[in-house]
């Protein structure tokens, strides 16, 4: 009798209790910070699971699985035509990102609060397939649609750790050589987000840049953000002056005239590259010329490095590994 009703109870215990323990943990995953952010408490994570994502055309709200958002963000972020080990990178980078953002902005973003995450890059790029049907032909969307699904499918579910928690694996499109190091350019330091040398990114269209500009247009920019800067074409050149670079080679600061500027700031104001630029005064042709290697902010995975390392034969695994320093695979669900 006593074995009768030991069974009665396990049944009642997984087939009632352990689902709505399962359901409770995955409606709370959502809204609390700190149960998402401990991956010890991720395994109660539904493959099936659905977020809420701002729109920023119709300002619309609308839910999504998880997977098929990722689906759209690895369309959006990286070409197709890229090796698919470099997609499956994308993929789980992507994937780290949403739930990273799901956690610390819980309550919904202060630029869209009814979600935590938006389709433009302000967050991730997102396009649906609709929106890729009209912008490609058949021939693309039989060729490529497949293998961005299957750079989702066969990463399903893998996110990206250090110490236990959730990353924030930033990327960008090209590093130009090596990578830069989080507190370099953001404000805070990362351990997992190291400056790495990056050698496979031949080929890449913005790998070097240049913008011209007449000196006075140059002038008048500079002028106008930083009031106490007073320059002349004919004292230009001795008022621009490197103070610092950091140990990737790119500009932390430059002085010019009695301000100095982050090379952040630079870069945000002539609208470069990134921020590994040289400045050349050419006063015969009254023009200032600013070439830049890299494209982007130059911390975390570079897409360009990654597709490189996957024409080499390395797999998705060691692309992940080699720009996040000392991170982990884990599996979500």
């Amino acid at each position: 009798m006593k074995n009768i009703f030991a069974v009665i109870l396990f049944i009642l215990f997984i087939t009632i209790i352990i689902p709505i323990g399962v359901m409770q943990s995955c409606d709370i995953i959502i809204g609390n910070k700190d149960i998402i952010d401990d991956l010890d408490d991720l395994e109660d994570l539904d493959e099936n699971m659905i977020i809420s994502l701002y729109d920023t055309k119709t300002q619309v709200v609308f839910e999504i699985p998880l997977e098929e958002y990722i689906m759209g963000v690895v369309a959006a972020e990286m070409p197709a035509q890229f090796d698919l080990e470099a997609l499956k990178a994308q993929a789980v980078a992507a994937r780290t990102f949403a739930l990273y953002r799901i956690n610390k902005y819980s309550d919904g973003h202060p630029s869209h609060p009814d979600a935590a995450l938006c389709n433009g890059i302000h967050c991730q790029a997102w396009l649906s397939k609709e929106s890729l049907e009209k912008a490609h032909d058949k021939n693309w969307m039989l060729e490529y649609w497949p293998k961005i699904q299957k750079s989702v499918l066969s990463t399903k579910g893998e996110i990206l750790t250090y110490e236990g928690k959730l990353i924030e694996p930033l990327f960008h499109s090209v590093s130009g050589g090596i990578t830069e190091d989080s507190e370099e350019y953001f404000a805070s330091k990362m351990e997992y987000l190291r400056s790495v040398p990056s050698p496979y990114e031949e080929g890449a269209p913005r790998l070097h840049g240049k913008i011209e500009l007449s000196i006075d247009s140059f002038i008048n920019k500079l002028e106008n953000k930083y009031p106490n800067i007073h320059l002349t074409p004919d004292n230009i050149k001795d008022k621009i002056i490197l103070v610092n670079k950091s140990n990737s080679g790119r500009i932390k600061e430059v002085k010019i005239d009695n301000e100095t500027v982050s090379g952040r700031d630079l870069r945000e104001l002539f609208n470069l590259n990134s921020t590994n630029f040289k400045i050349y005064v050419l006063t015969d042709k009254n023009e200032i010329q600013i070439e830049t290697v890299g494209f982007g902010h130059g911390v975390g995975m570079s897409q360009w490095g990654a597709n490189g390392m996957g024409k080499k034969g390395y797999t998705y695994t060691d692309i992940l590994k080699h720009y996040y320093t000392g991170i982990k695979l884990e599996q979500m669900y």
